[in-house]
């Protein structure tokens, strides 16, 4: 009964450390636990309770930690700055690294741009893609066909 006592008190820290850490790892071993308490209680030896608890921890952990990751995931919502990433914005003030200018309105909200390549002088009224998000400033790159009506014009 003592070992039964042992398992039950692992599992019992397992989700313990999970519900603290979120991490979806020591969910797995809680159930191995759990698995090796049952055992222990239908009289196994201890080597079968240890190979039954790391067969299923290792089981669960492989075969549903996947599934639960990615349920889990969709439901998490994005932050306001994260949703512009990918999105598209106009150019308000000419985008000009060196100088410290560049102003971009994406969402009906103005904010200040920089270009990903600190080379790149983007015009105003130019579409630029948001490639990410530094402090308060949209790091952005011209899109496509902005940068092929560039060259054509430039031709």
């Amino acid at each position: 009964m003592g070992t039964v006592l042992c398992w039950l008190l692992m599992a019992a820290i397992f989700i313990v450390v999970e519900i603290v850490t979120l991490g979806l790892t020591t969910i797995w071993f809680a159930g191995g636990a759990f698995v090796a308490a049952i055992a222990g209680a239908c009289g196994a030896n201890l080597a079968i309770q240890v190979i039954l608890f790391m067969v299923v921890s290792i089981l669960l952990l492989v075969l549903t930690r996947p599934l639960a990751v990615k349920h889990l995931d969709s439901k998490i919502e994005k932050t306001n700055s994260e949703a512009l990433v990918g999105q598209t914005a106009i150019v308000l003030q000419e985008i000009h690294n060196l100088n410290g200018t560049g102003q971009a309105k994406i969402n009906g909200m103005e904010w200040t741009a920089r270009a990903k390549d600190p080379d790149d002088i983007i015009p105003v009224g130019a579409t630029v893609k948001v490639v990410e998000i530094s402090g308060v400033k949209l790091i952005v790159e011209l899109e496509k066909e902005d940068v092929t009506e560039t060259k054509k014009e430039e031709a």
